[in-house]
């Protein structure tokens, strides 16, 4: 009998085969989960398997309670830190949060470890998002030793909630001292957004190399970069007319 999950297990599957292809990731180092609102299920990497050795069923599917729903092989260990972004996010802010993606590419890296925003310094990131790329603080030990990967998904929530940031406006963040995690209407869109954030953070940080005292992108560009693609008056790309 055919799974009901097929559909969403080969969305997961095709976006984390792209985490190799796009440089995000070395050997097991990162995970996209794909989300079905309507069944309250979402289908994720299978942990430690190598990226050339997965298969579509191997995707495992798990419930907004955590359950197993289907697949033999256990989930990614970071499972409890996706259940919370899309617990939270899309059941509370009312986000169109359909994938995740968790990697330890290196500038992103770099900055979460700095445990430092990333500046707005440049139209690229604007494109994306419009404020700096959050980056929390360091999960405390208490939160560490209690229940480290739900603890993770809770300090993102909190963070952006804090900071008054909505996920569907700023769709990815670092986790201090740990690494990034982006998200997207889709599984394919939050890689998208996982590769975006590792080439602004490789950007920002060639930018300071170059410029220890380089300025914010001012404000005017920031808004007519971000609204080129962004919202009602959106122009960049192929529109109906």
């Amino acid at each position: 009998m055919a799974s009901p999950y097929a559909s969403l297990k080969e969305e997961a599957w095709e976006a984390n085969c792209e985490i190799p292809v796009r440089g995000l990731a070395l050997y097991t180092w990162g995970n996209v989960s794909a989300f079905d609102p309507r069944a309250g299920v979402f289908a994720i990497k299978p942990s430690g398997v190598p990226y050339p050795d997965l298969k579509a069923e191997d995707m495992v599917v798990i419930d907004l309670e955590g359950k197993t729903v289907e697949g033999s092989l256990n989930p990614s260990s970071d499972t409890p830190t996706h259940l919370v972004l899309y617990r939270e996010f899309t059941a509370h802010d009312g986000a169109l949060v359909r994938g995740i993606i968790h990697t330890h590419s290196t500038h992103a890296v770099a900055w979460a470890q700095a445990c430092m925003d990333i500046p707005l310094f440049g139209t690229t990131h604007a494109d994306h998002i419009q404020v700096p790329v959050p980056c929390t603080p360091y999960l405390s030990k208490e939160a560490v030793e209690r229940d480290y990967e739900k603890e993770t998904g809770d300090l993102i929530v909190d963070h952006f909630r804090a900071g008054k940031l909505n996920p569907d406006e700023v769709s990815m963040v670092l986790v201090g001292g740990h690494g990034p995690f982006a998200w997207g209407a889709s599984a394919a869109k939050a890689v998208y957004n996982g590769a975006v954030l590792e080439e602004v953070a490789r950007m920002a940080y060639l930018t300071r190399q170059i410029n220890p005292g380089a300025k914010p992108l001012p404000d005017y560009i920031v808004g007519k970069h971000y609204s080129r693609k962004h919202g009602p008056n959106a122009y960049y790309g192929q529109t109906c007319r």
